[in-house]
């Protein structure tokens, strides 16, 4: 009924391209149209003013001559107050788009080696968005925005990437385990270090020790039995030493049979030995 009564609708975010007998008349806004089909007048297509997005997948190669896949998002819509080229100029608008993102990739990416084709996105992305806007407009579309979603290289490139940065990791993580154990040897050494210097200060403090009583001792005995010297303290207490040491071998189970001489004039012996010892020892 609407058809025969010559009215049309137009829907919101939609225009209307209106020709009279064969002819361009005008764009209609979204609404309710008259349009007297007796009189030329009719309705040759819609145009959408919504935002649309193009997908464009490009495969060239960088500077270093790996291969890549770049996917660029485009997206773009037409103008309304240039519908009309919008309309009668592209037959085609995705092709013309596309045509128009691989001249450009195609012409930036061999100029950057890998890893600055990945660093500079921003830049391939506002070069591609560029030159767009300069092509599309005179077709009555404006580009909203242009994005490089993804670089993909090749797949034995990609997984030569992975096997170096395998490969970087792991001397690194081999640099960081030797210094650790280096700083452990470095620490385990210091300690040992501490540990002798604290032992040898304990042996010269128990030797320093020993001394001090034997002269204690001597002087003690000397002031007590009247008529002794020092060399009969010493030749005592050597020979008190010398029991006491056959008394610990003789108790200990683990220790081997030990035969010495054990008589009297062993015994003078023996301390005329440690008493001839130290005095050489001393004149040394």
């Amino acid at each position: 009924m609407a058809g025969i009564l010559g009215l049309v609708q137009v829907d919101q975010s939609t225009v209307a391209i209106k020709e009279t007998f064969g002819k361009f008349s005008e764009v209609l806004e979204p609404g309710c149209h008259f349009l007297p089909w007796c009189i030329g007048q009719r309705i040759v297509g819609y145009l959408s003013l919504r935002v649309k997005q193009l997908d464009v997948r490009c495969e060239t190669k960088t500077k270093d001559n790996v291969f890549v896949t770049v996917v660029a998002s485009i997206q773009y819509r037409a103008l309304a107050d240039k519908a009309s080229d919008a309309f009668y100029k592209l037959s085609n608008t995705k092709q013309q788009i596309q045509s128009y993102v691989f001249d450009v990739i195609r012409a930036t990416v061999p100029k950057l080696g890998l890893d600055d084709a990945f660093e500079q996105k921003d830049d391939i992305a506002k070069a591609v968005e560029e030159e767009l806007e300069k092509a599309m407009s005179m077709y009555g579309y404006e580009i909203v925005q242009t994005l490089i979603v993804d670089i993909e290289p090749d797949v034995h490139v990609k997984r030569a990437m992975n096997e170096i940065n395998a490969a970087a990791r792991m001397r690194s993580a081999t640099n960081e385990k030797a210094e650790a154990e280096k700083i452990i040897q470095i620490k385990r050494a210091e300690g040992e270090a501490e540990s002798k210097y604290l032992a040898g200060v304990g042996i010269a403090r128990q030797r320093q020790a020993i001394v001090d009583g034997l002269r204690d001792s001597v002087l003690a005995f000397s002031e007590n039995v009247p008529g002794t010297t020092a060399k009969d303290v010493m030749d005592m207490v050597l020979v008190t030493q010398y029991f006491d040491t056959m008394k610990e071998i003789g108790a200990s189970s683990k220790s081997s049979s030990v035969f010495i001489p054990h008589g009297p004039g062993a015994v003078k012996d023996v301390a005329s030995q440690i008493r001839d010892g130290l005095l050489q020892s001393n004149i040394v």
